[in-house]
C-alpha cells in the first residue's frame, strides 16, 4: 500500500491534471452513497464518505471531527483517504485527507469557472484567507487569466500572510479592506469562509462577474445575499446543495428562488462547452463537496507512482 503525507498529495495533484481528472469523472460518473456520520461518544463525531467505479476503484475519506481539540492546541478537524482495488478490496494508498480536500474543492471550483466565467476574466476576489481560500488563485489560473489578485479576510494578519505568499509564488495579490468596494472591481468572487451572516451583496457586483461560494456546507451557513441569486444563472455541484446549502435554500424559502431556476450540476457544466451567452449576465456556483471529487483526486494521487 502507497502511503502519501500532505506534500506528497500536493505534489501528486497539480491543478491542470486535478481539474482534467474531476471532470472526466463527473462525465463517467460513479457510485456515491450518502455520507454517513457517526458519533464516537462525547467528544469526537466520525464522518464517512465512500465513492466507487465498479471494476476500477473504491475510495473512502475518514474525517474526524473533534471541536475540544482547540483548547489542546490540536487542528478540529483530522481526515484521511484510502483507496482500494474495487475488485479485490486490496487496499492501494493511504492520502492525506485534508489535503486531498482542499485541493479538490478549489479545483472544482475552477472546473466550474472554466465554463461560467467570462473568457477574459484577469481580476479575482478572493474572500477568506483559510486553506481553500489560499489554493483558489492558483487553481483559477489554471483555467483563466489572472493576473491581479486581491484577498479581503475578517483577520487582516490571515489576508496579509496569503498575500505574501502568493507573492512568493509569483501571483500578483494585493490586501484589501474594503469588501464593499473591491467587490465591484472584481471579475471573479472567490468566497471560502465560514460565515453564518452573509458577506457579498448582489449590488456589489459588476455585470458579467462570476460569484463562487464555496464555504458554506450547512443550512445555517451562507456567504452571499439573497437578491445575489435573482436575475443571474444559478448552477451546483450536486443536487445535495439544494438540501445542505442556507445560500441557497433561504432565498428558496423568501420565494425569490425556485429550485427550477438552477441550471444544472457540475456533471452538466463537464459535459458542455458552451454555457455563457450573454457577457452581461452574472453567475452563481455553489458547492458543498462530493465524494465524486475525492475519488478522482485519490486515483489521480495513486496512479501518479504507478
Amino acid at each position: 500500500m502507497k502511503q502519501f503525507d500532505a506534500l506528497a498529495t500536493a505534489q501528486a495533484l497539480p491543478f491542470p491534471a486535478l481539474i482534467a481528472a474531476i471532470e472526466r469523472m463527473f462525465v463517467d460518473g460513479c457510485d456515491v452513497p450518502s455520507r454517513q456520520v457517526h458519533a464516537v461518544g462525547d467528544a469526537l463525531t466520525a464522518l464517512l464518505m465512500p465513492a466507487w467505479q465498479p471494476g476500477r476503484y473504491f475510495g473512502l475519506k475518514l474525517v474526524n471531527v473533534a471541536p475540544g481539540n482547540a483548547a489542546r492546541g490540536l487542528p478540529r478537524l483530522f481526515a484521511s483517504y484510502q483507496l482500494f482495488d474495487a475488485d479485490t478490496g486490496a487496499p492501494l494508498a493511504l492520502i492525506d485527507g485534508g489535503e486531498l480536500t482542499a485541493r479538490r474543492t478549489a479545483a472544482a471550483s475552477a472546473l466550474a469557472a472554466s465554463r461560467l466565467a467570462r473568457p477574459d476574466a484577469r481580476r479575482q476576489l478572493i474572500v477568506g484567507a483559510g486553506r481553500v481560500g489560499s489554493l483558489l488563485a492558483p487553481a483559477y489560473r489554471a483555467v483563466r487569466p489572472i493576473d491581479d489578485v486581491m484577498v479581503w479576510s475578517r483577520d487582516p494578519r490571515s489576508a496579509l500572510r496569503l498575500v505574501v505568499r502568493l507573492a512568493a509564488a509569483g501571483i500578483p495579490a494585493r490586501m484589501v479592506d474594503d469588501l464593499a468596494a473591491a467587490a465591484p472591481t472584481a471579475d471573479i468572487i472567490s468566497c471560502a469562509t465560514l460565515s453564518t451572516e452573509p458577506l457579498i451583496q448582489a449590488d456589489w457586483l459588476a455585470p458579467g462577474s462570476h460569484l463562487d461560494l464555496i464555504g458554506g456546507f450547512t443550512p445555517a451557513m451562507r456567504e452571499a445575499d439573497d437578491a445575489c441569486f435573482v436575475g443571474t444563472d444559478v448552477w451546483i455541484d450536486t443536487a445535495e446543495a439544494l438540501a445542505k446549502a442556507g445560500d441557497l435554500l433561504h432565498p428558496i424559502e423568501e420565494g425569490l428562488l425556485r429550485r427550477t431556476d438552477v441550471r444544472g450540476t457540475l456533471a452538466d457544466l463537464s459535459r458542455s462547452r458552451d454555457v455563457r451567452h450573454d457577457p452581461a449576465r452574472r453567475s452563481v456556483f455553489k458547492s458543498v463537496g462530493t465524494a465524486l471529487e475525492d475519488l478522482a483526486a485519490g486515483i489521480l494521487v495513486y496512479e501518479s507512482v504507478i
